[in-house]
């Protein structure tokens, strides 16, 4: 289909946090781009050039010269592009592909290269940081989930390392005219690896790679391999980023619980790259003696094998590993320490915010009306000493009663239906829900009337029920129609509802309450001497 090219300078940029050990590959995948790009595009009057270590200096002279001038369209490169002696002209769009493989640096580089340039980052799997910039709605999300035609997943095994199905899975993929990768991330001992193989599979042709190796001679080691002329691969990690091999549908990746799930994912994206079969075969010691989190990767690489799962395996990640701090170059960031939902919570509040006064005339179209803003921002904690909660011995796994927990916390105010279909969804799964479960629901729509009333908080406690009102900046609220009908309930249930000031908050007791349900029945009192 026929594409308008905007009249500007595209770069689709590679880089990585440790140059020394992916520059080459990525290399590669740079000449890879140049070559599609030129080819794709040999039709329309464009300029496309590229470049990376390997170019000499006298052709980057040009190149720098060329795109000063603007007499190059689109740029290709590796984390070269990111000197500061790339000037553009006119720059206009900046394509970031395999962004995980950014260091923090470079990406702070990039900052302040596309200040204002449209940017769009190409990923299989966004870490953490980046995805929940997008969930949070600090930047546009856009997923293709479509595999291109003909495409099968690639199916995935768990295997503890065994000579004999080593060699009976390079066997197979050689005799139906495949190519093999073999992933060992020691240079220490990657030749050993590579004469095990050998002896194993003595009549394959076997190619070695690993960053520490002459950038040339690895650069012929890989190009050799892209032409066919090896049948397999023994290589470090450094092949993970986008290369497009087609012939290649086997890897096997030894010592795989010492990957990261972003790792394991884009390696596992090297094969299946046609219409062939493809396998992916991860080599651990037993699964007992791995640690928590390492049988969690290795178990969402093996469930999310399907076409277009990468978002899956990010939002895995996610969990894992948690989002890391939004700004600087911490990555674990204190997200455990008030939970998730409430991190996210925070964070809406903050863009919203932004949304509202700084940024108000960009984002006047969606923008939300006063009463759905209201309902954002707006909401009530509750405390009790009641047992209101979801007992272990009625749902045993803990994440799946958070999990349970959080579902109950993000159903919308007034949501009712919302409501009633949690509920029958828990009964449905785990039987009848005993009276703490029950009050525990009749607590979310105590909190419900609360945020009506505009209560910041709702205590009930010793059989007293107390709701909070912030004094100061509260003028508006005060003069409203919602806090004459709280001061007309206080004076009609005078004997047994008091209203005071205490600590810029104004507190309306009620005593006794004796349960949930009785104070749901006098906040809705309230609420309804509106009739």
């Amino acid at each position: 289909r026929k594409v308008q090219i905007p009249r500007a300078i595209s770069r689709c940029a590679t880089a990585a946090q440790q140059p020394q050990t992916t520059t080459v590959p990525l290399t590669i995948l740079a000449f890879q781009h140049f070559h599609t790009f030129t080819e794709r595009l040999k039709s329309f009057p464009i300029s496309v050039d590229y470049v990376n270590r390997f170019r000499t200096t006298k052709e980057i002279n040009q190149i720098k010269k060329e795109l000063k001038e603007g007499k190059i369209d689109i740029l290709i490169g590796t984390h070269r592009i990111v000197n500061k002696d790339m000037e553009f002209r006119d720059i206009g769009l900046m394509i970031i592909d395999e962004e995980q493989k950014f260091g923090v640096k470079v990406k702070e580089k990039l900052k302040e290269m596309r200040v204002n340039v449209d940017s769009l980052t190409l990923t299989a799997t966004p870490i953490p940081r980046t995805l929940h910039f997008s969930l949070m709605g600090a930047r546009d999300l856009s997923i293709i989930s479509t595999p291109p035609p003909n495409r099968r997943p690639v199916t995935t095994e768990l295997r503890e390392f065994n000579e004999e199905f080593i060699r009976d899975a390079v066997s197979h993929e050689i005799r139906r005219g495949g190519q093999v990768f073999f992933v060992h991330n020691r240079i220490s001992d990657i030749e050993q690896i590579a004469n095990i193989v050998y002896k194993l599979v003595p009549d394959a042709r076997i190619g070695l790679a690993h960053g520490q190796m002459d950038g040339k001679v690895l650069e012929k080691i890989m190009l050799k391999f892209i032409g066919g002329e090896y049948d397999v691969l023994v290589s470090t990690n450094i092949i993970e980023s986008g290369l497009d091999i087609p012939n290649a549908n086997t890897i096997i990746i030894n010592r795989a619980h010492m990957f990261g799930l972003s790792d394991l994912h884009q390696m596992r994206g090297r094969v299946g790259r046609s219409n062939t079969k493809a396998y992916c075969y991860l080599i651990t010691p037993p699964t007992s003696t791995l640690n928590p989190d390492a049988r969690k990767r290795l178990v969402t690489l093996e469930e999310f094998s399907d076409l277009g799962d990468g978002f899956k395996v990010a939002m895995r990640d996610l969990d894992i590993r948690g989002a890391g701090n939004l700004l600087g170059s911490e990555q674990s960031g204190f997200i455990n320490d008030m939970g998730f939902e409430m991190y996210h919570k925070i964070l809406d509040e903050a863009v919203t915010e932004l949304k509202e006064t700084e940024f108000k005339e960009l984002f006047t179209q969606e923008m939300l009306s006063v009463e759905q803003l209201q309902k954002i921002k707006a909401d009530c904690l509750v405390e009790t000493d009641l047992e209101i909660l979801i007992p272990q011995d009625y749902v045993e796994s803990t994440a799946e009663r958070l999990s349970l927990y959080s579902k109950l916390d993000n159903i919308d105010i007034d949501d009712q239906q919302k409501l009633d279909e949690f509920q029958k969804s828990l009964e449905d799964r785990f039987g009848p829900a005993p009276e703490a479960v029950a009050e525990l629901i009749r607590s979310v729509k105590l909190r419900w009337r609360g945020v009506k009333l505009g209560f910041e908080k709702i205590t009930l406690k010793s059989n007293k029920l107390k709701g909070y009102l912030q004094v100061e900046d509260n003028d508006a609220y005060f003069q409203s129609e919602t806090f004459g009908w709280i001061l007309q309930y206080v004076k009609e249930q005078a004997s047994k509802c008091k209203m005071r000031e205490y600590k810029n908050k104004l507190i309306i007791s009620i005593d006794p309450v004796e349960c949930v349900s009785d104070a749901i029945a006098h906040l809705d009192h309230m609420l309804m001497v509106e009739a």
